[in-house]
């Protein structure tokens, strides 16, 4: 099977139902440690804001407890949302991430901003933040160079290279070309527009200090199973939080897949069930396999980093285990 040497992990700290906040975030470190040993190349953790059933609402946070509980993957954010902070604060973060695990930190960086009126407030943001994230992404790179200016200082940043990576879609990529950055693009939906994308980043990128040629990581949900209805399961539990939030504003703690597959869904929750599922790779370890293959030979993706979430996290934890040997990665550890 050829797919890329480097596979990645992101994790959103999820809640299961029954569970609290301090579980999910002692699982994600747990969780780190094992993706560590399994030989995954990076562990991300995300940004989320009063969102019931996320729990990873402080990633440079909690990129310091995993980092701290592991030796040699490379910890980063899939990823801070860079509208929602003052860039100085974000430098001045992932300096002090950097100087305590040196060679191990990615910032990855994301556009998003607060996704209703009352959290922007409560940021002190408002949708025009998000336009401005070109800027702010030059002041915050600038603080890692020594470039700004103006007397101010980003200690212990200034001087460090924490490589960064840009979570974008659409024209969002456009901006990590003319950055000259890493692309992180989500591999789900539209695998046309997937592909347009990434052919218009590699044309339009221009080298920089951060990265010399383009390189994608490509992110997609990815079960394994024994089965390809053991696969597809697995994956019911996020499917359905994310037609609820789609219908109800509110991504709810992970329900257990009998409860959502016995649910009395409305037609409009239904479709948007379906497409959930629809969007998701699932299967037996040959199933996932060719479905990969195809995924990096469209996109020829330089990495893939797999978000999966289950309400057993043993199951989640066995399929990437599936993956792991199915993408020979254990060699890799071993070296």
């Amino acid at each position: 099977m050829t797919l890329p040497s480097r596979i990645s992990v992101l994790d959103r700290s999820l809640l299961r139902q029954g569970g609290d906040s301090g579980e999910a975030l002692r699982a994600t470190v747990r969780f780190a440690k094992q993706a560590e040993a399994l030989g995954y190349h990076r562990f991300w953790v995300a940004e989320h804001h009063s969102v019931p059933g996320v729990a990873g609402s402080a990633p440079t946070v909690l990129a310091s407890a995993v980092a701290a509980a592991t030796s040699r993957i490379r910890v980063g954010t899939g990823g801070v949302m860079l509208p929602n902070h003052q860039p100085l604060v974000v430098a001045e973060q992932f300096g002090v991430l950097e100087s305590l695990f040196p060679g191990r930190v990615d910032m990855g960086l994301g556009r998003s901003v607060g996704f209703t009126s009352g959290i922007r407030r409560a940021l002190g943001r408002d949708k025009s933040d998000a336009e401005r994230f070109p800027e702010h992404l030059a002041e915050l790179l600038g603080y890692f160079t020594g470039e700004n200016g103006g007397g101010v200082h980003a200690n212990p940043a200034e001087g460090l290279r924490v490589p960064p990576f840009l979570l974008a879609t659409g024209a969002g990529a456009d901006t990590a070309a003319d950055f000259g950055l890493p692309l992180v693009i989500a591999g789900a939906r539209g695998q046309d527009e997937l592909v347009r994308s990434v052919e218009r980043y590699r044309e339009r990128f221009r080298p920089s200090p951060w990265s010399p040629t383009p390189y994608v990581v490509v992110s997609a949900t990815v079960a394994v199973a024994e089965t390809t209805e053991d696969a597809r399961r697995l994956l019911v539990s996020e499917a359905w939080s994310t037609a609820y939030s789609q219908t109800h504003g509110v991504f709810p703690p992970l329900a257990h897949p009998d409860d959502v597959l016995g649910a009395d869904m409305t037609a409009r929750e239904q479709e948007l069930f379906e497409r959930a599922m629809r969007d998701q790779i699932h299967g037996t370890a040959p199933e996932v396999a060719s479905a990969l293959e195809k995924l990096v030979h469209r996109t020829a993706a330089d990495e893939i980093m797999v978000t999966t979430n289950g309400f057993d996290r043993d199951r989640v934890l066995d399929s990437y285990r599936r993956l792991s040997r199915l993408a020979d990665l254990n060699h890799l550890v071993d070296a």
